[in-house]
């Protein structure tokens, strides 16, 4: 690939797909974690029918592959009237895969809390409601901040599915540069090196997340 190739297309391609990819990645990561805090609490806490629903909602999204939801929010949808672009199904998308997958991990520290703290907050009298807000989820977050975090790394990674729907990202720019250049090799190199910058500083942020969530005597810090 000579250097004239590389500078005035292959990486302002690139660079132009990965702000497409952030603008999917940063707002599933962030929306992604909350719901999957929701669905948690819902799932452990919520009246019996209602715990029911959030379980089949995990496990329906948790067993059916990505690449299918996406085809099915994108192309099927619409046959019933419901459309979306490309964008929008996508973000819908990685948003009910990343929360049902922390869900898991949210759901597990929220049973890690010990019955005594609950004991104790009911009987300073905080409802239900307030004992899972103010006390439960503040720690069940901390402890499951490590499961989060992985699967924030995957979602960086899986986000290179939402080309197949045409919305072109990073992976979608550096497979039709290949295409039209035939520099295969140089350019899925490349596109991986920035996929390997990302989940880098991703895996940084989230240490340091977990260092300044850390609070002495409340599990090992790393």
């Amino acid at each position: 690939m000579s250097m004239e190739l590389l500078w005035n297309r292959v990486i302002p391609a690139l660079n132009e797909g990965l702000l497409f990819s952030l603008s999917l990645i940063i707002p599933s990561a962030i929306l992604g974690f909350l719901g999957g805090i929701l669905i948690g609490a819902l799932r452990v806490y919520a009246p019996s029918p209602v715990r029911r629903v959030a379980d089949f909602h995990v496990s329906v999204i948790r067993g059916i592959p990505l690449l299918l939801q996406l085809y099915f929010l994108y192309y099927a949808l619409p046959k019933w009237g419901v459309s979306f672009s490309a964008y929008q199904a996508a973000l819908i998308g990685f948003i009910l895969c990343s929360s049902a997958y922390h869900s898991e991990y949210i759901r597990g520290a929220l049973q890690s809390i010990g019955q005594g703290q609950v004991k104790a907050a009911y009987s300073m009298g905080f409802s239900t409601m307030q004992m899972v807000l103010f006390v439960v989820i503040p720690q069940a977050v901390r402890r499951a901040l490590p499961g989060c975090g992985n699967e924030i790394i995957y979602l960086i990674k899986y986000s290179s599915l939402a080309y197949v729907i045409t919305f072109i990202e990073l992976t979608g720019q550096a497979r039709a540069l290949a295409a039209r250049s035939f520099h295969y090799i140089e350019i899925y190199f490349m596109a991986g090196m920035y996929y390997l910058a990302l989940t880098t500083l991703a895996a940084w942020i989230l240490q340091w997340l977990e260092k300044k969530a850390y609070v002495p005597g409340f599990g090992a810090q790393k």
